[in-house]
């Protein structure tokens, strides 16, 4: 802290301080502090629609429909099936349906299954009602198949240690590999892997499972960006280290016959009837996707529902979530429930949302392949914590995050039925909190916490590593978004 005086007054200003994991050299580029395997801080700037390579598009509305509350789910149902059946454009696209302000009663659930489809609505005037009771989800966008490898396109992966961060890898051949294929790196477990994690040890609890080798392999989605010799570039980078002494690491082709993309959900309030605080036969996910890629949702609210406002399924890839708000949700306040905005899809964005009385607002679940980004938002009243929440998340950045609950990257012991160590190579940055607690798993990476403001706690399970700290509590980091740098970074 230094002070200058303005008029005689002292003004306090904080000094600034950059990280020394990742910096601003002399010319204002960003350079990365490699450890002595080569693991970096990985760049999560190409996360959300396109990578950001693209914005999101202001689509044409083809179909304008008003409430009347006589039919008002089967009008809108109709609508979206109807433009399914319309060429999309070059773009992708088939058009926009607009909602106009009013309140449209949906007793069941809307579901989008084509690509090139936008639902919009008027703002917080524009509010779909999920009536009635039962769980269910309110808007469901997904697309149908599953991840596919190409038959005879597997190469191994000849270096002995890939570190986290980068995108190159050495492939036996490179033989039949071209500039835009999509592939996977794939990630095998091994019973040693998971012996030195000690999730084959989990204390007993109420139907604790322990961790088996093929439950945990990984499956990162990549696009070949460059070939020379049989060296590959990525267009991501390596979240989780692959070594040989874990099984090292494989590619291959890869197609998702059935995967949808071009849907944008914007402008619109859900909300959900209840009998109760505690109620919990009601609406429970306010939008729900999978099997799904390149599309957004932007500017909605979700009010009363159970579990979340945005539900992120595993097959959801470059989602950017943006500008949305979870109010006052009605549920018990315990297990499987109020996962305000939930991520289990890979490079998704989640930007300046709001969460309030939630469990776990801003959150990944299980396996879960980064990189994945929450920027730039806020979480009050919490009931919980935010973070990684179970099972291994790979490569998630929270940055600039605001709560008045936790922030939690630990071994979670026999929670739930095993959660064991929830996160990997996690990057808290800059974000303020009541408690943080951060831990290193025992093998294969690390998670960070700098200038993060907040007290430092222990975590739930003792004795287990401490994660990296660096600066707590002390202001002025530079830049003040690791996020928004790297993104800058991306354009030049």
């Amino acid at each position: 802290m230094f002070f200058v005086s303005i008029f005689g007054t002292k003004v306090a200003f904080a000094q600034e301080w950059q990280s020394k994991f990742v910096k601003m050299n002399k010319d204002g580029h960003l350079q990365y502090t490699a450890d002595e395997k080569g693991n970096t801080i990985p760049d999560f700037s190409r996360v959300g629609y396109h990578q950001n390579a693209k914005a999101i598009p202001q689509v044409k509305v083809v179909v304008t429909l008003s409430a009347t509350g006589n039919n008002d789910e089967a009008k809108i149902q109709d609508a979206i099936n109807q433009l399914a059946m319309k060429q999309p454009d070059a773009n992708g696209l088939r058009g926009a349906i607009l909602l106009k302000e009013g309140i449209y009663n949906i007793p069941g659930s809307l579901k989008i299954a084509a690509s090139g489809i936008v639902l919009r609505g008027e703002g917080a005037e524009t509010k779909l009602l999920a009536t009635g009771i039962g769980k269910r989800k309110t808007i469901i966008a997904s697309g149908e198949g599953k991840l596919s490898e190409i038959a005879d396109t597997r190469v191994k992966i000849t270096d002995h240690y890939v570190p986290v961060g980068t995108k190159s890898l050495h492939l036996a051949s490179t033989q039949g590999f071209a500039v835009g294929d999509q592939i996977v790196v794939y990630r095998p477990a091994t019973a040693n892997w998971i012996h030195d994690l000690k999730m084959d040890q989990i204390e007993p609890g109420t139907g604790t499972i322990q961790w088996t080798p093929e439950d945990y392999n990984f499956e990162f989605e990549r696009k070949i960006i460059a070939i020379k010799g049989n060296e590959i570039k990525l267009d991501n980078p390596i979240v989780m280290a692959m070594e040989d002494q874990y099984g090292g690491g494989l590619v291959y082709k890869c197609s998702f016959k059935g995967r949808i993309s071009e849907v944008g959900i914007e402008n619109l309030a859900l909300e959900s009837e209840y009998k109760s605080d505690t109620d919990e036969e009601h609406g429970w996910d306010a939008i729900s996707f999978n099997k799904i890629e390149n599309s957004w949702i932007s500017g909605v609210s979700s009010k009363y529902f159970g579990y979340s406002c945005v539900n992120l399924s595993h097959d959801s890839k470059q989602i950017t979530v943006k500008d949305s708000k979870c109010l006052a949700p009605k549920s018990q306040i315990t297990g499987g429930r109020r996962y305000s905005f939930n991520n289990d899809g890979q490079l998704n964005l989640f930007i300046n949302c709001y969460a309030s009385e939630g469990r776990h607002d801003y959150v990944t679940g299980a396996k879960v392949c980064g990189p994945n980004v929450f920027y730039n938002c806020v979480s009050e009243n919490a009931k919980g914590d935010i973070g990684p929440h179970h099972r291994w998340a790979m490569g998630t950045v929270f940055d600039n995050i605001k709560t008045d609950g936790e922030i939690n990257i630990q071994d979670r012991g026999n929670w739930g039925t095993g959660h064991g160590w929830a996160g990997v190579n996690q990057v808290l940055w800059n974000c303020t909190a009541a408690k943080v607690t951060v831990q290193n798993p025992y093998v294969s990476g690390s998670n960070y916490a700098i200038g993060v403001q907040a007290e430092k706690t222990e975590g739930r399970l003792k004795g287990r590593p401490n994660g990296v700290w660096e600066n707590q509590n002390k202001t002025g980091l530079k830049p003040s978004s690791l996020y928004l740098k790297q993104v800058e970074e991306s354009k030049k």
